[in-house]
């Protein structure tokens, strides 16, 4: 279970700022970035939320070994210790807001901090270890650009078998009903999910939904938030969750340990976006509160 923890845990990222599934979706879509990264403030803690509920259901039944408690001296200590952390976020998101700068050139603030960080004020990274990060980096994005490129040529494929236009003829009876609209939409995406990973997914259904959505009235800001948090879902959905297969590896148990564990979380975090499905004040009102 504790597995499924860390993996449905760490599945929120891409849910709250700075993220690259808001970025992806709101190029291709044409939806303000730093509109989408507001509105996913509030639904990002509403999933750790549910995530701790979850874990304290499922948890009671467990003969769990309870750590020390850990003195309050010692937690100000590591809080303080993570205060350049920290600024990294309010950075960030207090850069955006107050028009600083754009969030594509928030990355690269991110970059320049974190590096300065890690080798002036942690000294975890030494200067020798910067080749071996920039190589890193570049194959990171190597993987990512050559996924968007497969994506693109998927989605002229799909463009060309007019497999767009049969979608929108499936779901045009629901266009007077926002709600159902939006609940089929995320049943669509949801399966996709359990098939195609989070970046081929957006690349290939965003300019697929897009016209659906608007046509409906449907706030673009308020689908993208719930977009991405499916997407990010599929991230730990078998058969081919990358998340379970990367906590498996680096956790050293079996695939079929962490697909167990995950359920219960991922059943949570499918409960909070219907819930948002249900109930579209619980992403827009906060997010016109961060506006």
């Amino acid at each position: 279970r504790s597995a499924g923890l860390i993996a449905a845990g760490g599945i929120i990222a891409p849910v709250i700022p700075p993220s690259i599934g808001f970025i992806l979706f709101g190029v291709i879509g044409g939806v303000s970035i730093s509109k989408l990264f507001m509105a996913g403030i509030f639904p990002g803690i509403l999933m750790g939320f549910a995530l701790i509920v979850t874990w304290w259901i499922v948890a009671r039944n467990d003969d769990v070994q309870v750590a020390p408690r850990v003195p309050m001296l010692e937690k100000l200590k590591v809080t303080a210790n993570a205060f350049w952390s920290y600024l990294l976020a309010i950075t960030i998101i207090g850069g955006m807001k107050m028009g600083v700068f754009t969030p594509t050139e928030a990355a690269v603030v991110a970059v320049v901090y974190s590096l300065f960080v890690g080798l002036f004020i942690y000294r975890e990274i030494k200067v020798k270890d910067l080749y071996g990060l920039i190589l890193n980096a570049a194959k990171t994005s190597s993987i990512v650009m050559f996924l968007v490129a497969a994506a693109l040529v998927s989605a002229w494929l799909i463009t060309v078998a007019q497999l767009p236009a049969e979608v929108v003829a499936l779901l045009q009876p629901l266009l007077d009903s926002p709600r159902l609209l939006m609940f089929a939409i995320m049943v669509l995406v949801i399966l996709v999910g359990t098939a195609m990973d989070m970046t081929p997914t957006i690349l290939i259904l965003t300019p697929v939904l897009m016209p659906l959505v608007k046509a409906a009235g449907i706030d673009p800001v308020y689908f993208g938030v719930l977009f991405i948090i499916n997407n990010a879902i599929g991230l730990i959905t078998p058969p081919v969750g990358t998340v379970l297969n990367t906590v498996a590896g680096v956790g050293k148990v079996s695939m079929d340990v962490v697909t167990r564990g995950v359920m219960p979380f991922m059943l949570a975090q499918f409960a909070v976006m219907f819930l948002m499905v249900l109930f579209p004040q619980l992403v827009m009102v906060p997010a016109r509160w961060f506006y």
